[in-house]
């Protein structure tokens, strides 16, 4: 898959990251991990994103990375695009980059930089030599302290033909509007706050037309019935759909943090695959939350 159809795949429909499965000793468990992800791409997902924050980018070791890629790619087969996680400092960065180009990603999501704030001419160059160190697509993700203003975000574009597409977990509207208006189509638009689809129909009026579905991880049915309502216009649906699961699953992932990682991993192991548990500095949910969970999701099968 070229840059051009990767760019026409991320738009084209819903988006999921695969939490990434370890075993007791907190090893990848790479047979586990491809039953997952061959599970999850006949349904219809366009993208997964390996190694991605819902698969703890953030704790896995760079060499890990296309370990996970690799792992993924062989699963798909061919039927759902794979896109890595990429992050940290630049030099780290470029090396990650270039590792999962060569396990087969067709792009990279490239998140926030390690721990300090940077100035708007310090992400532009990041971002750039990250972009120009690979042939295949690049996705820049607006959160925490990596927020791309829209003079930056341009600039980038006219340098790196590869950058295709805009992911925002900042939540705030009114920039990326700004974005979505000053880029037009030349970006592809992705939402990425956590748990999105409580947040789909306003970033689908921002000019989003997608966004990753992190409970896809265990309800894939549930998640693309919900993204089906939301483009389908049928707001009736879509509000049932965050009644009865999303706001109840809201409330499960809000009792401690790191949950938007430990529930959605814990949904995964109550369908059956072996995940094994979060590594630190996360934390799995207790056995009352599981239970909880359970009960959710069991509501929800069909």
């Amino acid at each position: 898959m070229d840059i051009l159809e990767l760019k026409k795949a991320l738009g084209a429909g819903l988006l999921s990251f695969p939490v990434t499965h370890f075993d007791s000793e907190g090893r990848f468990n790479a047979d586990s991990y491809q039953q997952h992800v061959d599970w999850l791409s006949h349904y219809d997902a366009t993208t997964l994103f390996a190694a991605g924050g819902t698969g703890e980018f953030f704790s896995l070791a760079p060499e890990e990375v296309a370990d996970v890629v690799r792992a993924a790619k062989e699963a798909a087969g061919g039927r759902t695009a794979i896109v890595s996680g990429c992050g940290y400092g630049t030099d780290i960065a470029v090396s990650i980059a270039r590792s999962v180009e060569k396990a087969g990603a067709e792009g990279i999501l490239l998140l926030p930089h390690y721990l300090i704030d940077a100035p708007q001419e310090g992400l532009f160059q990041h971002v750039r030599k990250v972009c120009q160190s690979i042939g295949i697509g690049v996705m820049v993700y607006n959160r925490d302290n990596a927020v791309l203003q829209p003079d930056t975000l341009k600039r980038l574009c006219d340098e790196c033909p590869n950058l295709i597409g805009f992911k925002d977990g900042s939540g705030d509207i009114g920039l990326v509007r700004q974005i979505t208006a000053t880029m037009g189509d030349r970006l592809t638009y992705l939402g990425g706050m956590p748990t999105a689809e409580l947040f789909a129909e306003a970033y689908l009026g921002a000019g989003f037309t997608t966004y990753s579905s992190a409970v896809f991880n265990f309800v894939p049915g549930l998640a693309i019935e919900f993204y089906n309502a939301l483009r389908g216009g049928n707001r009736a649906r879509c509000e049932e759909i965050l009644r009865d699961f999303f706001y109840p699953f809201m409330a499960i992932r809000n009792r401690a943090k790191g949950y938007a990682v430990s529930a959605i991993k814990a949904g995964v192991r109550l369908q059956g695959f072996d995940a094994g548990p979060v590594r630190a500095p996360l934390s799995d949910l207790t056995q009352e939350e599981e239970d909880m969970l359970a009960a959710l999701i069991a509501s929800y099968k069909r």
